[in-house]
């Protein structure tokens, strides 16, 4: 068995006393493993990093066997991701979140979504509400995707404000006034049918909300009933974000 193609280098953990498996992304074979032979050498070291960009040949004799990747660098952004906090919680965000996927299911929206944000972690303004969508995204690939585009009560599209916390759904000012308490709140730029399509600029506010918003669906619906938590560097990543939007 054999493919050829690229990825994005998620992670790697050392196997023996030379070789690495590498973990990577790829928009064709989603999240993919395999072992790199001599992935640990100096020079093999700078090009595995978290971030990269690399062309991959993976062979195996057979389809389910961990099989073995031959890796040629393409694009190195690792160095620049290392040059701001949003650059380091970012790319380790990213594949924790990633972690989340099944192995070789593919995601081609979230290999889009991979590739834009790691243009601009180095951008908190940007980063920010580039990083919300990935994860509405992810929920949506999951199978728990949010309707954000009309109001679950009334059909309305007009002042979606609120999130309903058992059904996902938006709710408009009138009919979530009455339970604004115990509802989750709606940033203006998730607002609306093409929340998706186009990228907003949020204030600080937007995004403490924004992160809230998906945080508890996340928790709801992947990690509590994985018993897993939240990656730290998501806290890091939000709170670089928080802070950069703060001082601009």
């Amino acid at each position: 068995m054999q493919w050829t193609g690229e990825g994005i280098i998620l992670a790697t953990r050392k196997l023996g006393e030379t070789s690495v498996i590498l973990e990577v992304m790829t928009r064709d074979r989603g999240r993919h493993l395999g072992v790199v032979r001599g992935g640990r050498s100096r020079k093999m070291q700078a090009a595995l990093q978290p971030g990269n960009e690399v062309g991959l040949v993976w062979r195996a004799r057979i389809d389910d066997q961990l099989g073995t990747f031959t890796v040629e660098p393409q694009v190195m952004r690792a160095a620049s991701l290392m040059t701001s906090p949003t650059g380091v919680y970012g790319i380790q965000t990213l594949a924790a979140l990633l972690h989340l996927l099944p192995e070789r299911d593919p995601h081609p929206q979230l290999f889009d979504g991979l590739e834009t944000l790691l243009e601009h972690l180095n951008a908190p303004q940007l980063a920010g509400p580039l990083m919300v969508h990935f994860e509405l995204q992810l929920l949506a690939d999951l199978g728990f995707g949010l309707d954000l585009g009309e109001c679950a009560a009334t059909g309305t599209t007009a002042e979606l404000i609120y999130v309903s916390p058992k059904s996902g759904r938006a709710v408009c000012r009138e009919a979530g006034q009455p339970y604004a308490d115990r509802l989750l709140a709606l940033p203006a730029f998730l607002r609306g049918r093409d929340h998706h399509t186009e990228l907003r600029r949020a204030d600080r506010a937007d995004i403490v909300d924004a992160f809230s918003l998906t945080g508890y669906f996340l928790h709801r619906y992947v990690y509590e009933p994985r018993s897993l938590d939240a990656s730290p560097a998501r806290e890091g990543f939000v709170d670089a974000v928080k802070r950069a939007l703060a001082a601009s």
